[in-house]
């Protein structure tokens, strides 16, 4: 009894000096009656029963926890790719991974980097009746993968350039290869449907759709092969929506627009708003040949063309801009967009200068619906840089009929915005002295539309990649087409 009295008298004094002691000090330890085993309690010590390390060291491990936060994807994209004509000449004489040698290290880094293939890989089919046709070796096929491209865009106007026999070869050696791909397919539940890819956790659904085709023979069928066509917007959207259901992320590849126009139609931005609709968190685009603008459209992004990455050169300065876009993507279907500016000339990529990057970033701000491009080709949403034209500003120059700009005083001939130039009305002198009772009807302002302050870019980038990057196998752009 007396020894029990004693150690809950110890106890009692233990617990109430225990307010005195410094923050973080260990309690005193206990006092073993005599009598009593010498045996540290668990209490008393400072490792835990079974040799664990005391209840500070146990707690979940921060780094462990870090990973599991990740939120995001990396996903790049790049243009139109081919193998074919000029570009198939100058691989076979410098080796087939000569497109990627400047830009791999810009590809590799992403969970998923995407391309448009634009052209089948076939050495076999009837080549179409069509001004451009293009047939490219499957020997390009492990070079891209060698470069970092996991899945392929195949709904495009090149696609079938070598028939339906030429597309599944094209299938089959991407299936092979473990290349995926979307866009076209064996039939039309092949072509719409959807790839699933994931990556941290995060399901990525990627769609491809085409509204350029050579004829409705190219649409994908019941037991037809073929393109995911989006003339009619009824089984993409039911695509998009179906994907929405089965993944996190919704990312289509669109083939749409006029070739060679910095800015998308109506029919890309409407069938753009649509695919957003149904549930799409990013469209990219293609088939221009030049870069288009950005738009941000309930919260999501749309880059509507990346241009030409690895394709025929031409005289047009336009066509040489290119981008690599960087898309960091989370669970919750927000992306943050970032390019790098590409001058791709002679099928071979090369990151611009500083300079000619910087130029470029200002005219892609120009040229977007809502968007800007900073110094470091950070995407981000802004004001609409210009509406829609209007033709009051046209009209008002009618009141200086004689100071027409662009041609020689007496030329006759007004500066076009890009097109050929157009005569001057010879029966403009005419106008009788009250021309402010018709100022709109007279034809003089359609020939200085303002619609077309694009043209100017046009002059201004002039990209010239550097010395040791800027093959040059003949003095003058090879007049391969689109």
């Amino acid at each position: 009894m007396a020894v029990i009295t004693l150690v809950s008298f110890s106890y009692l004094m233990n617990w109430l000096s225990r307010d005195d002691l410094p923050e973080g000090a260990a309690p005193p330890v206990q006092q073993q009656p005599s009598g009593t085993s010498s045996a540290p309690s668990p209490a008393a010590t400072n490792v835990q029963e079974g040799g664990q390390p005391p209840t500070e060291a146990v707690q979940p491990d921060a780094s462990k926890q870090e990973s599991e936060i990740k939120s995001g994807v990396k996903l790049t994209f790049i243009g139109d790719v081919m193998f074919a004509g000029k570009v198939e000449d100058l691989l076979k004489k410098n080796g087939w991974d000569y497109p990627f040698r400047y830009v791999k290290d810009f590809l590799t880094p992403a969970d998923i980097t995407v391309a448009n293939l634009e052209t089948p890989l076939t050495e076999r089919g009837t080549a179409e009746s069509k001004d451009y046709v293009y047939r490219s070796s499957p020997q390009a096929l492990p070079v891209m993968q060698a470069a970092g491209i996991d899945l392929v865009n195949t709904a495009n106007n090149h696609i079938m350039d070598y028939g339906p026999e030429g597309l599944l070869d094209t299938l089959d050696e991407l299936d092979k290869a473990g290349m995926k791909r979307v866009g076209t397919g064996r039939n039309s539940d092949e072509a719409y449907q959807s790839v699933i890819m994931e990556r941290s956790g995060i399901k990525i659904a990627f769609l491809g759709f085409s509204r350029v085709a050579e004829n409705a023979d190219w649409y994908a069928g019941n037991d037809k092969p073929g393109v995911a066509e989006t003339y009619n917007a009824k089984l993409p959207l039911e695509a998009v929506a179906k994907a929405r259901e089965q993944a996190d992320l919704v990312v289509v590849i669109a083939h749409w627009g006029i070739e060679r126009k910095d800015r998308p139609v109506k029919e890309q931005t409407d069938l753009a708003h649509k695919y957003i609709d149904a549930g799409a968190d990013l469209v990219i685009g293609g088939h221009p040949h030049v870069l288009q603008g950005f738009e941000r459209y309930k919260g999501k992004w749309i880059a509507y063309s990346l241009g030409n990455f690895i394709f025929t050169t031409n005289e047009v300065p336009e066509t040489w801009e290119s981008m690599v876009l960087d898309a960091e993507c989370t669970k919750e279907g927000s992306c943050s967009l970032q390019m790098v500016p590409i001058l791709t000339k002679w099928a071979q990529p090369v990151r611009m200068t500083d300079e000619d990057g910087a130029n470029l970033f200002e005219r892609m701000g120009r040229i977007s619906i809502n968007a800007s491009v900073d110094k470091d080709g950070v995407v981000t949403e802004a004001e609409p840089v210009k509406p829609a034209p209007t033709p009051t500003p046209a009209a008002k120059k009618q009141t200086e009929p004689k100071k027409e700009s662009g041609g020689s005083p007496s030329s006759g001939i007004t500066a076009g915005s890009g097109g050929s130039a157009k005569p001057q009305q010879t029966d403009k002198p005419k106008v009788s002295p009250k021309p402010s009772t018709k100022p709109s009807p007279t034809p003089t302002p359609s020939t200085k539309p303002t619609p077309k302050p694009s043209s100017k870019p046009a002059a201004k980038p002039t990209p010239t990649p550097t010395a040791k990057s800027s093959p040059k196998p003949s003095p003058t752009p090879a007049k391969d087409g689109d």
